[in-house]
This record gives C-alpha cells, sequence and structure tokens, in this order.
C-alpha cells in the first residue's frame, strides 16, 4: 500500500502526522500552564495538593506526547532534527531540563524522604509551566523566522551564533508565539481546573483568572498572526529547490490553501467559544471545545511552514541551506516502513481517550487529597 506512493507523498504524510502530534502536544500543555496557578489559586496546602493532583493524573501524556513528536521527528526528517539540537542545542537542554524537574516533581513531592520540602517542588513545577511553554513556543516560531545555521555539502551543521538557539528568545516576534502558548497553556489549565476539581474557593479564583489570562493570550495571538501574515516568507522554487523572500508568503499560503484558512478559522473559534462559554454559562466543558480549537490553529501553523513549497525550518544566514519537507525526509524505504507502524496510532489514541475518561470519571476534592495512605497522592 505505502510502497506504491511516491516520496513526495510520503514526506507530506509524515509531516502531517509530525504537525498532528505538534498540535497535541500544544494542547497538552494545560498541565504545565495549570501549573503556574500552584501559588495564586491554591492558598492552602490542600488546595496546592488538589491543583497538583488533578494535573498529576495527566502529566505524563504530556511527556509522553513530547518524546514521541521528537522521535517521529527525528525518524521521519533527521536533517531538521541534526540541525536543530545539534546548533541550537542550548534552547534545547533548557526545555529538556524544565521537563526533567517536573518528572522529578511529581514523583517525590509527597514521599516521606522529601527533604527540600513539597514548597521546593512547586516551585520547579511552575519553572517548567513558564520556561517549557515559553520557550517551546519561542522555537517553534523560528519555523517562520528563520535560524542562524548554514550546511555544509556533507550536512554539517555550523550555528552561526554563541548562544546556540537562546537568541530566539530575544526575538520579539518569536517571544510574541512563545507568551502566546505561555497564555493559551493558562488559560486551558483554568478549563481543565473547572472540569476536573470540587472545590468551591479554587472554581471561584479559577474564573476570576480565567478572564484575566484570556485578555493577554487574545492580544499576543493577535500580534503573532499578524505579524506571519505582513512578513516575508521563506518560498521554495518547486523546480529548482532555490530558496528565496517572497513578501507575505503566509497569506499567500493562507489564500491558496483554503482548507488551511478554514481550519484556522474554525480553531480560533473553538478556542474563543470555549473561554466566551466559561465566562458566561459557568460550564465545565469549555476545556473541548478550546481544546479542539487549540489542535486545528495549531495544526493550521504547522501546515503554513510546511506546504505550498516552503522551507518549514529556514535559516536566515543561508536561504539555500533552508530545510524543507522533501530534502529534510528520511529515505523512502525508511518512510514506508514508519507508515506500516502509523497504522496502530488509530488505536493508541482510542486507549488514550479511554485512559483519560476512566482517570477522570469522577472530580477530584478535598476529600480525595486527604484520604490517607491508601490513596495514592503526589
Amino acid at each position: 500500500m505505502f510502497e506504491n506512493l511516491s516520496h513526495l507523498a510520503l514526506q507530506q504524510y509524515w509531516f502531517v502526522i509530525v504537525s498532528l502530534l505538534g498540535a497535541l502536544l500544544v494542547f497538552l500543555m494545560f498541565v504545565q500552564g495549570g501549573q503556574t496557578f500552584i501559588f495564586s489559586i491554591g492558598k492552602t496546602k490542600t488546595q496546592r495538593t488538589i491543583i497538583v493532583n488533578t494535573l498529576g493524573r495527566k502529566w505524563e501524556f504530556t511527556f509522553t506526547t513530547l518524546v514521541t513528536f521528537g522521535g517521529a521527528f527525528f525518524a521521519s526528517f533527521p536533517l531538521f532534527y541534526a540541525t536543530s539540537f545539534g546548533g541550537a542545542y542550548w534552547v534545547w537542554m533548557l526545555i529538556l531540563f524544565a521537563f526533567v524537574i517536573q518528572a522529578v516533581s511529581y514523583e517525590y513531592r509527597s514521599k516521606a524522604s522529601n527533604f527540600l520540602g513539597q514548597k521546593t517542588f512547586d516551585v520547579f513545577l511552575f519553572t517548567n509551566g513558564l520556561v517549557g511553554t515559553v520557550l517551546i513556543g519561542t522555537a517553534v516560531a523560528t519555523f517562520f523566522s528563520g535560524s542562524q545555521f548554514s550546511l555544509n555539502e556533507m550536512n554539517s551543521v555550523t550555528w552561526e551564533t554563541n548562544t546556540r538557539g537562546l537568541e530566539a528568545a530575544l526575538n520579539p516576534f518569536n517571544l510574541s508565539l512563545g507568551l502566546t502558548v505561555f497564555f493559551l497553556s493558562r488559560v486551558l489549565g483554568l478549563l481543565y481546573f473547572m472540569n476536573t476539581i470540587e472545590h468551591d474557593e479554587i472554581i471561584e479564583r479559577t474564573k476570576k483568572q480565567l478572564f484575566i489570562n484570556a485578555v493577554p493570550f487574545v492580544v499576543f495571538f493577535l500580534v503573532f498572526v499578524i505579524w506571519l501574515m505582513l512578513r516575508d516568507g521563506y518560498a521554495v522554487d518547486p523546480e529548482t529547490g532555490i530558496v528565496s523572500l517572497e513578501p507575505f508568503k503566509y497569506w499567500h499560503n493562507l489564500t491558496e490553501m483554503p482548507l488551511v484558512f478554514v481550519m484556522l478559522l474554525t480553531g480560533v473559534l473553538g478556542v474563543l467559544g470555549g473561554i466566551a462559554w466559561s465566562l458566561l454559562k459557568t460550564t465545565s466543558n469549555g476545556i473541548w471545545f478550546s481544546g479542539v480549537g487549540t489542535v486545528l490553529v495549531v495544526l493550521s501553523f504547522f501546515f503554513l511552514a510546511g506546504f505550498n513549497n516552503t522551507a518549514f525550518y529556514p535559516s536566515s544566514y543561508d536561504l539555500q541551506s533552508s530545510l524543507t519537507i522533501q530534502n529534510s525526509s528520511s529515505s523512502k524505504f525508511t518512510l514506508v516502513t514508519m507508515s506500516y507502524v502509523s497504522l496502530a496510532v488509530p488505536f493508541i489514541l482510542a486507549y488514550i481517550a479511554y485512559a483519560w475518561r476512566s482517570i477522570n470519571n469522577k472530580k477530584i476534592d478535598e476529600t480525595e487529597v486527604t484520604a490517607g495512605e491508601d490513596t495514592h497522592i503526589y
């Protein structure tokens, strides 16, 4: 079946899969966003434990998706993985560190032998929520703004700055997406609290924080989208493979791919609808409207970055070193083999949905986190 597809079709197929994993990762970062409210919403030790435990039910989903996303990108587009991780390694090391301290925190926060104290691990969780979201957002923004690298004939990368990727966080355009992801994750975290926590004081503070965080999210999102539509993009000549700057490239991509336009618009309406519905109707299901909307919006951005003859990892230093779907992918044999493995993805997603529903069949409350030794507490 897959062996009958062209190499380009397989490359596009895997870019769609990687994009979907990236979109799911951004949605699942509601865990990171929720962690930034440990101190502002959790005013007592018990309330902080409720917040940590409702997020603790899901943190492994985010971590696993991050690893899967990275693994799929490495296997299908190894030159991107080698270029980005081999050149911009400081930013990726910081992201990795942020997720490592998250895993350690959930494991040891409530252990009897925790000599650092719960507050220390709560600070670690807050740090993961802040650093992880902003840096991932700024890293993804380089798909549009470009990075300062060059490749030689052997595809060996030379990074042209000593900051090794950290310069991306100082770029206002990149930072606009980083802050968008940060506030989006906080909004999704608040919607998740409303869906999973049974505690009047926490829910009251959650509703107040939802509006406070929705406003900067909308502002930074609009700044990023408008800036993206107006900036030059990295166009690829389909005949020669030569990369050049094209004014309004991403606006052209959006108008020339109407399905992506519809997907982006639907996603934006879903995110805003979930927020508005939760504010006006006090519903606990806003997370699902905004969650689906998030996936659609992020998926649209990935498609704008990689399809329609566009370099998805451009070099602002040497245009011809820019990476495209065609010049950075694995061989056809590798992609065919991986594609057969990908047929298991729907079954994995079905299991995740089942596990999610089973874990969340009852809202968490104060009784659960004070039940004693028989109950697992983070």
